[in-house]
Parts: C-alpha cells; sequence; structure tokens
C-alpha cells in the first residue's frame, strides 16, 4: 500500500512539471504612441497584471525606441495591461487569453496629463534621438541648449549632419540636400539656409528630422537626403474641450537680438496657432584677404585683395497654422507662412595687380555696399479621410502654393590713382530680382493589407515659374545712372513636373521592409525677354528606386539596409545666364545646359537603444558621375566662374552617435563621422581626394538648486573640394540656465568662443590648370547671449494631415562667402 502511495506521488508531481512546461504562452504585443502626432512613443513602461493577482505584475518591460513592445505571459485567463510614461495619463487595457498564442492590442494612445505635478520633481530625461533605418529625429525641445543656441548651433549636434566653420551646411557628407519646415518647403530656406538658421532661435523647433534614405513617397530630389524642421510646439490638449497657450521669448548679446511669440488654442474640434519671430545681428570687422594667381606659360600674374567690414542680418518669420477634425475620420487642415530675410553688407578694401599679364602693376581702393532682401510665402491645405473599416487606411488630398521674391542691390565704387590699362573700373550700380512661383497639388494613399503589408501610393504634379531680372548701370561721378542694356538680362525658366509612385511595405515580428518605385517626368521651358540666349525646351523623365530592409535583433538593438537613387535638378542660381559684373576682375554666371545630378546610395544602419544609452552607426556609400560643380578659370586676364556637370563624387563615410543617461542628473553625447571623399573631372583634369572628420562632445548636468548646464566642443579637419580645401575649425559652447514658477519662466546665459584663436580663422584654397587662389577670412563668433522666456497657459496643439506635400526637387547653392555674411570682391 505504501508503495502505491509512493508511485502515486512520483506520478502527480510529473504531471505537475509537464503541466507547468506545457502551460500556454503567449505574446502580448502593440504600439504605444503620442495621441496628437501619432510618433511612437520610447521608453514607456508596460506592465501585465493577472486577475488572479492584480497586485504583483506577472511581466514588465518598456517600449522600444519606436514604442512597440512585446511581453510574454503564460496561461489563460483575464489579463490588464498598463502604460505609463513621464507627463502622459496611465493607459489601461483589459484582455482574455484564451486559445491564441498572441495578443495585439494595436496603437494605444498616450495624451498628456491634465493636472500638473506641483509637489513631485521629475527628475528623468527624454531622449534625445530616434533612429530608423530610413529617418533620424533629434528632439530639439528635449535638449537644454535649445534655450540659448540658434537652429544653426543645433544642428552642430544632430547625427548625419555637419556645419563648417564658414557655416556650411552638409547632410550624408553632401552639400545637395533638401530643407522643408513642417512638412512644406520653404524656396528661402533652401537657398539660404546658413544665414536664416543663424538667426532663427532654436526655441522654436521642436523636432529636426534627417531623412537619410527617402523612398519613394518622397521627390526623388536631394543627393544627401532631406532636412525637416518641425516648428510646433507639439504637446496633447490634456484632455481638456477648450485650452489656450502662449509664450514669449527674447535673446540678446552684444551683437544679436531675438524675440518671438507661440500662442496656440483649442475650442472643440477645432485648433490654432501662431508663431512669430524676429532677429538682428551684426558681424562687425570681418576680415577677408585673398591672393588669385592666374597661370600662364609667360609667368603668373597677381590679384592680391584686402577688404575689411561688417554684416547685418534681419530676420522675421510667422506662420499660422489651423485645423478643424469634422468628425473621427476626417481632418481638413491649413497653414499659412511667411519669411522674410535681409542681409547688409558694408566693406572697403585695397586691389594690388602686380605680375606678367598687369604690366608694371598697378592698384586701386574699392568700397562695396550690397543689401540683399529674401522673402517667402506659403500657404497649404490638406485634406485627410480615414477609412472607418481600417483607421490606418487613409486618403490624404493637399494643396501648396509657394512664392518668393528675391532682390539684391549692389553698389560699387572705385578709389584710382590712374586709369585702369585693362580693367573697367567705372562705378556701377546693380539691380538684380529673381522669384519663383510654384503650384503643387497632390494625392496619397496608404492602405493596409493585412497585418503584415502596407502599399503606399500618390501623384503628384509642380507648375514651377522661375523668373531672373537684372539690371546693369554705369555711376558717372554726379552719380547719375546710366542703364547698361547689354549688360542686363530678363529671364523665364518654367517646368511643369509630374510624379508617380507606388512603396509596398512588409513588416513581421523581426523583419520589416519596403521596396519602392518613383517615376518623374519633366516639361523645361527656357525664354529670353532680354539678353543674349536662344529660347530652348528640355523634357526628360526620371525612374527611381528604393528599398530598405531592417532586422530586429532583440527589442533594444536593429540592423538595416537602404538603397535610393537621388536625383538633383539644378535651380536658378546654377542655371541663370547673367554675368554678374560687380567685381572688376572676375565675371560669374550659370549654365543654362546643365543636367539633373543621378546619385546611387547605399547604407548599412546598427541601431542600440536602452533608457541608459542611444548608439547609431550607419556605413553610408555615395556614387555620383555627373555631379554639378563650381569651376573657374581665366579668359582675357578676367577670373571666370561658373557650373558644370563635370565631377566625378564618390564618398564613403561613417557616422557615430552616442548618447548615454549617466543617472538622472547626467548625460554625456558624442557625434561625429569619418569620411573619404575622391573627386574627379576629366573634363577639368582635376582629381582631389582625403579623409575628412568632425566631431562634437557634449555634458548635460543638473547642478543643485535645479541649474542646468550644459557644454559642448566641436572640431573638424580640413575639408575637399574638387580643385581644393577649406581648414577646420574648433569651437566651444557652454549655457547655464534654470526655471522657475512651475517651469514658465525660463532663463538662460550661454557663450561661444572659438578654441584655438580670439576670432574664428578659416582658410581656402583652389588651383587649377591655370590659376590658384589662396583666401584668409576672419570673422569674431566669441558672444554671451542672455535668453528669456515666459509661458502662460496649458499645452495645446495643432492636429495635422500624416501626408503633405513636401517639394524637394530642386538643387540650390550655399556659397562659403555668403555663409559668412559677406561678398568681397577679389
Amino acid at each position: 500500500m505504501q508503495g502505491k502511495r509512493l508511485n502515486f506521488l512520483v506520478l502527480a508531481a510529473m504531471m505537475a512539471v509537464t503541466g507547468t512546461a506545457f502551460a500556454q504562452r503567449a505574446s502580448v504585443v502593440g504600439v504605444v504612441a503620442d495621441s496628437v502626432s501619432r510618433e511612437g512613443e520610447p521608453y514607456a513602461s508596460v506592465r501585465v497584471f493577472s486577475a488572479k493577482s492584480p497586485e504583483h505584475p506577472v511581466a514588465m518591460g518598456v517600449t522600444d525606441i519606436n514604442g512597440h513592445f512585446k511581453q510574454e505571459v503564460k496561461g489563460a485567463g483575464e489579463y490588464r495591461l498598463t502604460v505609463t510614461s513621464i507627463g502622459k495619463k496611465l493607459i489601461e487595457r483589459r484582455f482574455t487569453i484564451a486559445n491564441s498564442n498572441s495578443v495585439d492590442l494595436d496603437s494605444l494612445l498616450l495624451t498628456d496629463e491634465a493636472q500638473s505635478l506641483k509637489e513631485v520633481v521629475v527628475t528623468a530625461q527624454r531622449p534625445l534621438v530616434k533612429m530608423e533605418v530610413d529617418k533620424m529625429t533629434y528632439s530639439v525641445d528635449a535638449d537644454v541648449d535649445a534655450k540659448t543656441n540658434s537652429v544653426l548651433d543645433m544642428l552642430r549636434k544632430v547625427p548625419m549632419v555637419t556645419v563648417d566653420g564658414n557655416d556650411n551646411i552638409t547632410v550624408n557628407g553632401s552639400s545637395n540636400f533638401k530643407i522643408y519646415v513642417d512638412g512644406k518647403p520653404n524656396v528661402m530656406l533652401s537657398s539660404n539656409p546658413s544665414q536664416i538658421l543663424k538667426s532663427m532661435p532654436a526655441s522654436v523647433v521642436k523636432d529636426i528630422e534627417v531623412i537619410t534614405n527617402p523612398g519613394a513617397k518622397y521627390d526623388a530630389e536631394g543627393v544627401g537626403g532631406v532636412l525637416n524642421f518641425v516648428m510646433d510646439k507639439s504637446g496633447a490638449a490634456k484632455g481638456a474641450t477648450d485650452n489656450f497657450t502662449a509664450t514669449a521669448r527674447a535673446m540678446a548679446s552684444a551683437t544679436d537680438i531675438h524675440g518671438g511669440v507661440y500662442a496656440a488654442m483649442q475650442k472643440g474640434k477645432l485648433s490654432m496657432s501662431v508663431n512669430v519671430n524676429i532677429g538682428r545681428s551684426k558681424m562687425k570687422n570681418t576680415e577677408n584677404e585673398t591672393v588669385n594667381d592666374q597661370i600662364s606659360s609667360a609667368g603668373v600674374s597677381t590679384n592680391h585683395t584686402l577688404y575689411d567690414g561688417s554684416t547685418t542680418f534681419k530676420m522675421r518669420m510667422a506662420n499660422l497654422s489651423a485645423s478643424y477634425e469634422i468628425d473621427s475620420l476626417r481632418l481638413l487642415s491649413a497653414s499659412v507662412g511667411l519669411m522674410g530675410f535681409e542681409m547688409d553688407n558694408d566693406m572697403v578694401g585695397t586691389n594690388v595687380l602686380s605680375g606678367v599679364a598687369y604690366g608694371k602693376g598697378y592698384g586701386y581702393g574699392g568700397t562695396y555696399y550690397n543689401r540683399g532682401s529674401h522673402n517667402s510665402f506659403t500657404g497649404s491645405i490638406d485634406y485627410q479621410r480615414g477609412f472607418a473599416g481600417n483607421k490606418n487606411r487613409m486618403l490624404t488630398l493637399s494643396y501648396l502654393f509657394t512664392t518668393s521674391p528675391n532682390t539684391t542691390k549692389t553698389d560699387n565704387g572705385f578709389i584710382l590713382d590712374s586709369i585702369s590699362p585693362m580693367f573697367n573700373l567705372t562705378d556701377r550700380y546693380i539691380n538684380a530680382r529673381t522669384g519663383t512661383i510654384e503650384h503643387t497639388f497632390q494625392a496619397d494613399f496608404t492602405n493596409p493589407m493585412g497585418k503584415v503589408l502596407t502599399l503606399d501610393a500618390g501623384l503628384k504634379y509642380i507648375y514651377r515659374k522661375n523668373t531672373s531680372h537684372s539690371d546693369y548701370y554705369n555711376v558717372a561721378a554726379d552719380g547719375t545712372r546710366s542703364w547698361d542694356e547689354a549688360s542686363s538680362i530678363n529671364y523665364r525658366n518654367n517646368n511643369d513636373i509630374f510624379a508617380a509612385y507606388a512603396e509596398l511595405g512588409a513588416k513581421s515580428a523581426h523583419w520589416s521592409g519596403k521596396a519602392g518605385l518613383r517615376y518623374e517626368y519633366t516639361w523645361q521651358n527656357v525664354k529670353y525677354i532680354l539678353g543674349n540666349g536662344q529660347n530652348f525646351s528640355n523634357d526628360y523623365g526620371n525612374l527611381v528606386p528604393s528599398g530598405n530592409v531592417s532586422y530586429a535583433i532583440s527589442q533594444s538593438q536593429n540592423i538595416g539596409l537602404a538603397y535610393n537613387m537621388r536625383i538633383s535638378r539644378p535651380g536658378i542660381t546654377m542655371l541663370n545666364p547673367y554675368v554678374d559684373r560687380s567685381n572688376p576682375t572676375a565675371l560669374t554666371y550659370g549654365n543654362t545646359n546643365l543636367d539633373a545630378e543621378k546619385a546611387h546610395n547605399i547604407s548599412l544602419v546598427y541601431n542600440y537603444f536602452t533608457p541608459k544609452w542611444v548608439v547609431n552607426m550607419t556605413l553610408r556609400e555615395s556614387l555620383c558621375d555627373n555631379a554639378i560643380s563650381r569651376y573657374s578659370f581665366y579668359q582675357d586676364n578676367l577670373l571666370n566662374t561658373t557650373y558644370g556637370n563635370i565631377t566625378k563624387n564618390h564618398q564613403t563615410s561613417l557616422n557615430a552617435f552616442i548618447n548615454w543617461t549617466a543617472g538622472k542628473n547626467t548625460r554625456l553625447m558624442l557625434n561625429g563621422g569619418v569620411n573619404y571623399t575622391d573627386l574627379r573631372s576629366d573634363a577639368r583634369a582635376l582629381h582631389n581626394y582625403g579623409w575628412q572628420a568632425n566631431g562634437m562632445v557634449g555634458l548635460q548636468q543638473t547642478l543643485p538648486w535645479n541649474i542646468r548646464l550644459s557644454v559642448n566642443a566641436f572640431t573638424s579637419t580640413k575639408t575637399y573640394s574638387l580643385d581644393g580645401w577649406s581648414t577646420g575649425f574648433n569651437m566651444g559652447m557652454m549655457s547655464l540656465s534654470r526655471s522657475f514658477l512651475s517651469d514658465k519662466l525660463n532663463v538662460s546665459i550661454m557663450a561661444v568662443t572659438p578654441i584655438d584663436h580670439s576670432k574664428l580663422i578659416m582658410k581656402e584654397y583652389k588651383a587649377g590648370s591655370d590659376y590658384s587662389s589662396m583666401s584668409r577670412t576672419s570673422v569674431g563668433i566669441r558672444k554671451v547671449m542672455l535668453s528669456i522666456s515666459y509661458t502662460i497657459g496649458g499645452n495645446t496643439s495643432v492636429k495635422k494631415a500624416k501626408r503633405s506635400i513636401s517639394n524637394d526637387d530642386v538643387h540650390n547653392v550655399q556659397n562659403q562667402q555668403e555663409s559668412l555674411g559677406k561678398v568681397v570682391p577679389n
């Protein structure tokens, strides 16, 4: 009897073990997102409770960088899942596990906490960077430096973006990239990014998105990628039906002053926001020294220029956004934007000419005054239609109007010891007007095909009218101006662009990918109303493939491979045949025969993200065999500068971004890259190559009394162009900031200085078959700036269509001299 009892106990134990081993396991999956922006919420806490034991979680974890989560539970029954995140309302979702091996809770939407916490200080730090295979998002409003820095300063910290000592911007090692704001293009910002972003306070920007591998839904333009500045201060309406918030801000230093107001309101289904900013800054004692050598079989002729002066910048921008939620499936949104930018250069200097071509040599003095006024107006409307059967199926219809009138007025005066034997040194005045008008119509459709596949498709039409009208005047001693018809031009360049795309996306537990195809056809018509040139038409089409695939190694790691082909149509600055004669020793003009660039890009991306660490490594190869380059040559003793599809540009780069949250009060950052560039031109018999590197190291520390310290150091090595190189730079920034009155009042102070000199010194060398040029520019950037902002009301935001228009198809020029705020005769 005792033996039977023992056998029974052994059998019961075996059955219990077997039952435990084969207990049902189920995966609970979903995605946590912001209720307004619909962007994934990283590092939200997820807990699963059993109805049998509601006090203790049976599974717990955090969402990944994209807001996704996966929790495993065992045993059938009733469960409760909770989601918490800093400053957000608690989410609870009840579900039942019966016979299924997995439960998909779909999207869980977070809203802001309705009541502020008065007695609790939240010290956790928000992640600065969100990494994906084809896009990187830098959270500017989560960076304490945004309270005092300009947008250009913040770009120095953004992965995949480089800003050199001359303030020239590159994305993925290319100066050919596209810029738009809140998903909509701004022609003026694309043509003058450095100057405008330098004058724009970072506090008006929420996120900077770097779309490094644009898919088929994006215009095929932009070799380096796309920069999108998200300007709206997002944040849900705190669960309230009616709400209002407003923030006033001011920044000032010895040379700069900026101010702005942001306000937003929600009244039922209508929400509106307005953002207004103005700024003024001045750069004094800017010095430029250039030595141009003309090389011939007879010998070397030298033109030595030395100019000194000041530059004043004025910036103004305003944006009004509104949306009306017709019902849960239909959203109507609209926006109007104005942007203006003025740059005044006032310089004086000397030219000394010597050598073979100039005989015994001679010299002259000169005064140079240039005033540029650049303006832009955009207006858009979007209609978004969801479908009751599937909330992720969506149709968006969009219209965008853009106009950008620009005027540049130049006065050149010359002080002569004697009449020049070979140059026209008559005083001159030039009034140049350029403009672009665009009408864009677009339709996008997103159709989920089950839980794995999603199809995106769309159509787009752009009518673009470019104009250039430049009048040249000779100025007599008494100031009388005489129009010179032969040196003036009136030019039109019209483009009609049609595009269609389709992109198929697939997603499983560990794998995801996209494959797309885009076709663009362009009708181009050029007409000369005044000036030497023949009217012509040019039609061409481009088939642009793209694709990416990624694998989730774990919940905190993924790796991806992406390919895309990009094109770049030349902008009006490159095409404009007008001959700029403001410098008596040089001519500058465009080339109407330019073709669109075609580049192939391959990227291997690795991402690692935990609450303490964010790591991104990107290895990229870019190949372009018909790149547009600016080049120079001498003709009739005049230095001619123009553009051509003359360069084979091959680049290999490795970029790294590391963010370590060492503690609740400490954050360390590293952002940098190494690039090998090979540039070759058979047409100009030029070949240049070399290694380039840049880096940023930053520390953010919360000190006693809740004072936030930020210290950043930036460095860059020599960079290469087709015919030369530019030196690097070393620069440091430090800021202290503190909030008062429950974070309504913010006060910050920031200091900037070069590390190795009292001024930022840049050298540039260029050489060709018949010329060489060396220039040295020194700019005073050392400054201390005070910033104050005050907020009333609670957070609110304007809902926007998930899809909208982004015209990123024009290649504009960033000129180094213009970047520094000067145009120097040489």
